[in-house]
């Protein structure tokens, strides 16, 4: 393939509510521009953009994917982008790559929350969108309900720029509302037809309110609207693509991506009125030589730099990085520096993307989407630059991880293997993290969702061949004393031959120091050689790592050694050791123990209407609401709760607000648990 101008180049996401036909619209678009010469089907499973064997299972797409057709003589870079809720931080990375999006919508008369999410997202960020009502051939589908339903949404911002021709229920074309022209689709085109009559006082209208959605763009066009009361078309286009590119107008168009129905006519309206990277706005970066902000334009003259925006791992294959060029070329066999870790990389090769496939290119130019392999020192985020011309993209925005799970090898020996392939995974997931939990020791992994994490151990086995056991975590419960308690310690050995013999009286009360663990030595004189107090305080130190009620450890303990006797030759620093312990042992269960919980606060946002049963839900948690603050319909709810009781918040959530609430928290303080709780616990632990 020729190299292409980014004045050519149009970068889009099709992104929308998970399975509503975004990947198989991709298909279609890559079959009209002949970059496939056959048109898979998701349910044959044999289609370019899904083809990882979890996404051919689970019938959904799990990670954005890449490909690229020319129309027109333009090339259309596609990324399909998963809708799934779990894999929020594949949108992410999509939306850095690109510059504008389709969303695509089931004509099924309703406004998906998917649809919800993305349409807000593209329009806090400014990005163009255009709206493709999908499946016009499937029984009980309403075109103009869905748009009607947008329309109610969005108001005026939404653009009807086609009239639909509807025969016996269903959307058999369409009346251009800028040209007039009426065509009726067929598979893989359209053919013209005569208006139909009933179509004239309609388009007239949609035309009058397509020419004052276009004045409204600029100054000019407003002047001559309200002196002439008209607009020509190519003015008309004009604003709107004005207003697109501002974010203030959403084209809609319908179709069918199976059937691929009106395809065609989308990929002649992205190729018309979609932004080139060129024309989109400048990126934020940082200039590393001066430390100031500056504001990139996609520009082939520049120095080279890119930025990495999605990471493959392959255990056979290698590393693949998915980059973005904004300015410059990047070229087969040139060094450039990562801005982000300070490290040289060589390029050894550089690809486009069908899919799965690689195809290898010389160069990639500013405006282009690509990969490079074999890169070290390189993951998702980073920045890739000329030495002489250093700079660093902002870092891609992923969610924070909400959901942990314990994980651990279900086959004794490959405790090692899973852990490194998990690391491995998190390569390709910003939103996945694996670590040790110090407090437990346990092996856990953090994501977004349920769905998300049963992926990644699926994963595991197929790419890296080990199998992992995923559970609940185990909850960092602590013990502590409410009372003070005194105890007299006494380990005496007698066996023949040299003896073991140490006696300690220990003071045991709540409030150390440090709120953990608190050592005072209080005894008067020096009958007892001062060799042997270290041994009382590491004796100490051993016990309180299990506490008297459950085993968990025991927190703000303070212990004063105020008397003790020792024997000048069976006196060991052993025997000291273990009479702080029977010391701690007898003491400590009259010291009124309890059981403390990780208490956590959270910030939860819903629509308003389902505060009520985010509220309802909180109390029967044993959770604490602190305060409400409104925000653009939304409501953004502070409380605390026990992590005992908050889980699987994660699903719950989401099942409780139909996929529109989230919530990020972070650990608060330790609390006492009710006396309601702890039998449970203790049983619990005995397990």
């Amino acid at each position: 393939m020729g190299q292409f101008n980014a004045d050519n180049i149009r970068n889009i996401a099709i992104i929308g509510h998970s399975g509503e036909g975004k990947t198989s619209l991709c298909e279609a678009i890559l079959f009209n521009g002949k970059s496939i010469d056959r048109l898979g089907k998701t349910t044959d499973k044999n289609t370019v953009m899904d083809y990882d064997a979890e996404e051919t299972a689970r019938g959904i797409s799990i990670s954005l994917s890449c490909a690229y057709t020319c129309w027109q003589d333009v090339k259309i870079n596609l990324v399909d982008v998963p809708g799934f809720f779990d894999f929020e931080g594949e949108f992410e990375q999509a939306m850095r790559a690109v510059a504008s999006a389709v969303l695509v919508a089931d004509a099924n008369g309703t406004v998906s929350v998917g649809a919800e999410k993305a349409i807000e997202y593209c329009l806090k960020n400014h990005i163009p969108l255009m709206i493709f009502i999908n499946g016009i051939d499937k029984e009980n589908s309403d075109y103009v309900k869905t748009a009607e339903a947008f329309h109610a949404k969005y108001g005026k911002k939404i653009a009807t720029m086609h009239s639909p021709i509807i025969r016996d229920g269903k959307m058999k074309g369409y009346v251009s509302v800028i040209s007039g022209k009426a065509f009726e689709f067929t598979h893989g085109g359209r053919n013209e037809i005569q208006v139909p009559s009933d179509k004239v006082e309609e388009i007239a209208r949609l035309k009058e309110s397509l020419m004052e959605a276009a004045a409204e763009s600029s100054e000019e066009f407003l002047n001559k609207f309200l002196d002439s009361g008209w607009l020509s078309n190519d003015e008309i286009i004009v604003g709107i693509k004005n207003g697109l590119f501002a974010g203030d107008t959403i084209p809609v168009l319908g179709g069918s991506a199976v059937q691929n129905l009106g395809v065609i006519n989308l990929m002649n309206e992205i190729v018309a009125i979609m932004p080139s990277p060129v024309e989109r706005k400048p990126v934020k970066a940082t200039n590393l030589s001066t430390g100031e902000e500056i504001s990139v334009s996609c520009d082939v003259s520049q120095p080279f730099s890119a930025q990495v925006f999605k990471t493959v791992a392959d255990p056979f294959v290698g590393k693949l990085n998915y980059v973005r060029v904004f300015t410059g070329t990047l070229k087969s066999g040139m060094t450039v520096i990562n801005a982000t870790t300070g490290e040289k990389e060589r390029i050894n090769g550089v690809y486009l993307l069908k899919g799965k496939k690689q195809e290898a290119v010389d160069v990639l130019s500013a405006g282009d989407i690509g990969a490079v392999n074999k890169l070290s020192c390189t993951n998702t985020s980073d920045t890739l630059c000329e030495e002489n011309h250093q700079i660093k993209f902002d870092r891609i925005p992923f969610p924070v991880p909400v959901l942990t799970m314990a994980i651990s090898a279900s086959k004794n020996g490959e405790e090692d293997k899973v852990f490194q392939g998990l690391n491995r995974l998190a390569e390709e997931d910003m939103t996945f993290k694996v670590e040790k939990d110090k407090s437990t020791g346990e092996t856990v992994i953090r994501g977004l969702g349920e769905t998300q994490l049963d992926v990644l151990t699926k994963k595991l086995k197929a790419k890296f061949g080990c199998e992992a056991v995923l559970r609940d975590p185990i909850i960092a419960y602590k013990e502590t004393i409410t009372a003070t308690a005194e105890a007299e310690g006494k380990h005496k050995k007698q066996t023949g031959g040299a003896g073991q013999y140490g006696v300690v009286n220990i003071r045991f009360e709540p409030g150390a120091s440090d709120g953990e663990f608190e050592f005072v030595d209080a005894v008067v004189g020096g009958a007892v050689p001062k060799q042997f107090i270290p041994a009382v305080e590491k004796g100490l130190r051993e016990a309180i790592t299990k506490g008297v009620l459950a085993g968990y450890p025991t927190v703000n303990i303070k212990c004063t050694l105020f008397d003790r006797k020792y024997h000048p030759v069976d006196s060991k620093e052993v025997a000291f050791v273990s009479a702080a312990k029977l010391a701690y042992e007898d003491a400590v269960k009259r010291a009124k123990p309890v059981i403390l919980e990780p208490v956590y606060s959270y910030y939860i946002t819903v629509p308003d209407n389902f505060t009520g049963d985010v509220l309802g839900d909180m109390n029967k948690r044993r959770g604490r609401i602190l305060g409400m603050e409104s925000e653009n319909n939304l409501q953004v709810i502070s409380a605390e709760a026990p992590l005992s009781e908050m889980l699987k918040y994660a699903t719950d959530l989401r099942s409780m607000t139909q996929g529109r609430g989230k919530f990020v928290c972070e650990f608060l303080r330790y609390e006492e648990v009710p006396f309601s709780v702890v039998d449970k616990i203790i049983a619990d632990a005995k397990k």
